[in-house]
């Protein structure tokens, strides 16, 4: 009977992607601040989709650190990426809004 152990290279992968996907953020969290953060993203998000004249749902995306929004996508003028960022910043718990939005002419 033939038995295949486990290669100790595949093992130290899966341990190693296990324990990094915990550090997806870009420093240290706090599990209260990332929650926030996670709440305020999806705040945002829903806030920004809820508004038609500012194109399909997810046209413009929100992520969140350290309470400070970043704003990308497309937005087809320049009153609409002003609007997607003020309707970020009325979000509670928004400290800045950072936009990175390109308008497509």
């Amino acid at each position: 009977m033939n038995h295949r152990r486990p290669s100790p290279v595949l093992a130290f992968t899966l341990i190693l992607s296990g324990a990094l996907s915990g550090c997806a953020t870009f420093g240290k969290c706090e599990s209260d601040i990332c929650h926030d953060d996670a709440t305020i993203t999806a705040n945002v998000q829903t806030s920004l989709d809820s508004h038609p004249e500012l194109g399909p749902p997810h046209s413009i995306l929100s992520q969140t650190r350290n309470k400070v929004v970043y704003l990308s996508g497309l937005a087809t003028t320049g009153l609409e990426s002003a609007d997607a960022e003020a309707i970020a910043r009325q979000t509670p718990g928004v400290a800045r809004v950072v936009s990175d939005i390109a308008v497509d002419n």
